[in-house]
């Protein structure tokens, strides 16, 4: 066991001169972890408990969980999808209980919080998991992707106390936005569930809220200044040969007909669009204004901050061209981050 004080900063990763392994310095710059992790240990910046995994000095592999007090639990027992480790989130992370393949939590200090009893957990948003118990591991065809089938889905608080028996998850509910209350929500923005002590939880759905935002708010008497204040900082375009980055307000004045014009178009009930939502990709948005909407491990916070796109379809000489809007839930609200347009040439505001 590493002997570590207690220390409630947060250490940053960094690489030894081989960039083969991974250790940890204080804000300080004091190394705190010599460099021993492989690359495959996915924490940028250690808070809590992280997994990690190292060669022994027999060349034998070992992934396990590392507390900031140098506890090691959960040995062999990582929480591995699409072969990424799990990343702390709330002061909790997921584990994998190697003989059973049941999924558990434990919290910031390596105690068990959900004992390992279930199909799969959620990552802890706003206090709450979603769990899924008496399900059936189905493979896609290349064997590397599976999905579970059947069984029952719960909401569940971080001291494993099922709050619903028979959720239905949606990955569009911001947990954030939960209410509690005698009686269903009558708000079309609010999803309700009926709670095991006989009282009603909702939450806002994501989407619906940008649509009404979009339709009833921005998109009505839509000029330069509404944009503007619409937008992120810097947006991200799709230019002739590399994505480009530019300040809203020179990037809008340069294109402000267009984008009018694009987004406008959803208000016509002929045309053909979708609004799809995920969370922020780190290969367009790496500025340093993004920081706050990635976690640990820089993955996107999309539970709390996700992205909407509109995805405005046009057939063009029998070809199929694709227009996408990109917004962002922010702490003020949703904001225009990305414009990628295929059927009509974005201007460059530099020359």
């Amino acid at each position: 066991m590493l002997a570590h004080a207690q220390d409630n900063t947060i250490w940053t990763a960094f690489y030894n001169k081989k960039n083969t392994a991974i250790g940890y310095k204080d804000q300080k710059g004091n190394i705190k972890i010599k460099p021993k992790f492989t690359l495959f240990s996915p924490t940028i910046r250690f808070e809590n408990i992280m997994a990690v995994s190292e060669e022994d000095s027999q060349g034998r592999w070992k992934s396990y969980y590392l507390t900031k007090k140098g506890k090691t639990v959960g040995i062999d027992s990582l929480h591995i999808f699409d072969h990424s480790f799990d990343c702390e989130n709330e002061g909790f992370i997921r584990f994998r209980d190697n003989k059973t393949d049941k999924a558990g939590l434990f919290d910031k200090n390596g105690a068990i919080a959900i004992p390992a009893q279930y199909n799969e957990l959620s990552r802890v948003s706003n206090g709450l998991v979603t769990a899924i118990a008496g399900a059936e591991k189905t493979y896609t065809d290349d064997r590397e992707h599976y999905a579970w089938t059947g069984g029952q889905e719960f909401l569940l608080d971080t001291h494993n106390n099922v709050i619903v028996e028979d959720f239905k998850l949606d990955d569009n509910l911001n947990f954030f936005s939960l209410l509690k209350a005698p009686t269903a929500s009558t708000d079309p923005l609010r999803t309700s569930f009926l709670t095991k002590d006989g009282a009603y939880i909702s939450f806002i759905n994501f989407k619906e809220e940008f649509k009404q935002w979009l339709t009833t708010d921005l998109l009505i008497d839509l000029t330069n200044k509404k944009l503007i204040n619409a937008s992120f900082d810097i947006i991200t375009w799709d230019a002739p040969i590399l994505y480009e980055k530019t300040k809203r307000e020179a990037f809008i004045a340069a294109n402000f007909e267009l984008i009018k014009k694009g987004l406008l178009e959803i208000l016509n009930p002929k045309t053909n669009y979708f609004i799809s939502n995920g969370g922020i990709n780190r290969a367009l948005y790496d500025d340093d204004a993004f920081d706050k909407y990635y976690n640990n491990c820089g993955e996107s916070t999309e539970n709390k901050n996700p992205t909407m796109t509109i995805i405005v379809s046009h057939t063009i000489q029998s070809e199929l061209k694709q227009n996408q809007y990109e917004f962002l839930k922010t702490e003020t609200g949703y904001k225009l981050i990305g414009v990628f347009i295929n059927d009509a040439p974005i201007k460059n505001p530099t020359p």
